[in-house]
Parts: C-alpha cells; structure tokens; sequence
C-alpha cells in the first residue's frame, strides 16, 4: 500500500507555501479560485486524503451521532434506523448503535462509552425497565443534546417524536364497537413505559364515549416476554366475562397471546375472539390469522424526524415545539 500524500507533498509540487494548500483545502476566501483549482486538482492527483480526525477537533466535533435503542433486530426499531441514518448521512454523520436488551443498566453503560467517544448528539429510544431519565440529564454537563423517539419519558422539558398512542386507541374501540363487540380486554405493556399509559387512557376515554363501563378483570399486563404475555392472556380468557376482543399491545405481544389461543383452548381467532394491536409490522401479511387491525406508528418517519430535531438543536436553531406527536394511522386487515 503506497504512503497517504500529505499537505506537505502537494505544496511542494505546486511551489506553494504549506498554508496557502490548507486553506485552500479547506476552501479559504483569502485563497483565489484559480489556486484552489490548482490545489484540488494536485491533491486529486496524488490521492490526498484528509486528516478527518484533525479538522474534527479543530471544529470541536466528531460528527457522531449515538443511538441506543431496546433491540436492534426489532423490525420496527429497524425501519427507525433506515430514517436515521437517511438523515445523518445527508448530513455528513456517522451513526453509532447500542441496543440495551430493555435493562436500564446496560442503556446507562452504552451512555458512559458514547460519552468517552465524544458523540455530538444522542437518540433514544428507552428500555422497558427505565423509570427515570436522571442518566440522561447530565448529558447537559457535556453539551450533548438528546432526542427521544416512540418510547420517550413523561417528563415535558424534554425533545420527543412519537405517535399519539391516546387518540390511537380511541380509534381502536371504535373499530371494534363498531364491529360489535362489547366485553373488550386490554394487554398492557410495562407501567414503566408512557406508551402504556397511554394506551390506558386512550381505551378508557374511548369506552366513556361510548357510556360503556370498564371491566378491571379484563385488565392484564405483559412484561413483552413471550411467557409474560402467555400468562396475561391465560389471566384474561379465566374470567366470568370472556372477552370478544383483545387489545394487544404491540403485535409481538398480540402474536404471542394469539399463540396461546391456538395452543391452549379451542376458541377460532377471528371468530370467537379477536386481537387488535400496534406497530403493522409486515410479517402480518404472512399471517393465516393476523391481529384483525394494528395502528400503523411510522417508525421510519419517527427516526427521520428525532434525527432532523437532533441536527437543529445542535446548530442552534430555534424549534417551534419540542414534542413532535404523529397521528397513528389504523390498519385494517384486508382479505383478498
């Protein structure tokens, strides 16, 4: 592998002084544009690669952006880094990956190593088991800016983008009042997680609409692991007032309820009961017996647009909100 040309090699060819090549380089206005041809065209030649790691510290930045996401292998957090990285490329970044298997200790280790790496900004998204974001905060001390996506903290002084999972869950028990079904069980997710209180809250104001009374006893909660959502709906189908309906939620917890179903009982899904979700993940079309609708949550939008609100934070600029909520769109399932 032949030696990396330096700045020096090519003011040597051209005659020139070493800092009339850098700054033209670096694109200088006391430099002529018949110099910069000449430089650019000499450096070209000689294959000159810049010191990126030089001009990043003399700017006082790395042009590093970290992520730290639950799981990286989770279809929907994948089309959330397709976004991200869509943006941070258009903006000369590089994307750096935690993923914290949903344990708040390992999200707060993957914080201190992209601390030590000087990251210029962060994008989270937490994990299941994180009740408080004090790990967060102190990033203030460093000057890194943070941005929360889909799974953000209640806190209100903080920047977020995620899908109004309240409004969204109105439209849930519409479709299924609509659809007839009276007696309606809700599969919570972790009480640590803002979307599941969401969800609450949406299905609650949802059925007061409707003058219909809540049933506690159709109340279950998942900690999103497959036995978790196993027992929950084993907790569900025990009470007086089976439920017609589920309301899962998300549809990695409806498909593993749904399993349940299949495996332990003699109900037909879709006919003795059925299961609504979120997320619309894509293997639904492979599905015999899909969840009947899922609330489409936009995660590649969310992870373009944390990404755009982390990059104006960094240069400065003034935001109009700090909380960017998306509409969730429902999805229902189409039969050929």
């Amino acid at each position: 592998m032949s030696k990396q040309a330096t700045i020096k090699e090519i003011a040597k060819k051209l005659g020139v002084s070493i800092s009339t090549v850098s700054r033209a380089l670096h694109d200088h206005p006391s430099i002529g544009l018949r110099t910069k041809m000449r430089v650019q065209e000499v450096a070209k030649e000689l294959n000159y690669e810049p010191n990126q790691a030089a001009i990043q510290f003399k700017m006082g930045k790395t042009f590093t952006l970290g992520v730290i996401l639950p799981e990286l292998t989770e279809n929907f957090f994948s089309q959330a880094i397709s976004g991200i990285e869509d943006v941070a490329f258009e903006n000369n970044y590089n994307v750096l990956f935690g993923q914290s298997h949903d344990d708040v200790e390992k999200e707060k280790q993957i914080l201190a190593t992209f601390i030590k790496n000087r990251i210029d900004g962060l994008l989270v998204s937490l994990s299941k088991s994180t009740r408080n974001i004090e790990h967060f905060q102190k990033l203030s001390n460093y000057n890194i800016p943070v941005v929360f996506f889909d799974r953000v903290p209640k806190e209100e002084d903080t920047y977020t983008v995620s899908c109004d999972l309240f409004k969204s869950s109105i439209k849930i028990v519409d479709f299924l009042w609509d659809q007839g079904h009276r007696h309606i069980a809700l599969l919570k997710g972790p009480q640590t997680l803002t979307a599941t209180n969401e969800r609450m809250r949406g299905f609650m104001e949802g059925l007061s609409r409707k003058r219909a009374k809540t049933d506690p006893s159709l109340f279950s909660s998942s900690d999103l692991t497959k036995e978790s959502s196993w027992s929950a709906m084993k907790d569900i189908l025990s009470q007086k007032n089976r439920p017609t309906a589920v309301i899962a939620f998300n549809d990695y917890v409806a498909l593993d309820a749904m399993q349940y179903v299949k495996r332990h009982t003699d109900l037909v899904i879709n006919k003795d009961i059925c299961f609504v979700s979120y997320s619309n993940l894509p293997m639904r079309s492979y599905l015999d017996t899909p969840p009947l609708v899922s609330i489409e949550q936009f995660p590649y939008e969310q992870g373009r647009k944390a990404t755009e609100m982390l990059m104006a934070v960094m240069n400065g600029e003034d935001l109009e909100t700090k909380q960017i909520v998306l509409d969730g769109e429902l999805i229902a399932l189409r039969e050929e």
